[in-house]
């Protein structure tokens, strides 16, 4: 079930991604760091990024999804899979 994580902005987000299309498997968060935003917003390790802000992460590449994640303006929306 899809579970939408929403940070408040600005970066740094405090957690790392891994995957992507060039990686041929899907967004996945490698690393959340303790006491970091991602942590507060209940981000976890293995949750799999569906959305970037509504933007599907399905199909972008490792640095697409970074640069996406890392210009967030004001606040971070994440929809993630368990």
């Amino acid at each position: 079930m899809p579970v939408t994580v929403t940070l408040p902005g600005p970066a740094p987000w405090g957690f790392r991604i891994t995957g992507g299309r060039d990686f041929g498997k899907p967004i996945t968060v490698s690393k959340v760091t303790e006491h970091g935003k991602a942590a507060a917003g209940d981000l976890r390790p293995g949750d799999v990024i569906i959305t970037i802000n509504g933007e599907k992460a399905a199909e972008m590449l490792n640095v697409e999804a970074q640069n996406k994640i890392k210009q967030s303006p004001g606040q971070l929306q994440l929809q993630v899979e368990r």
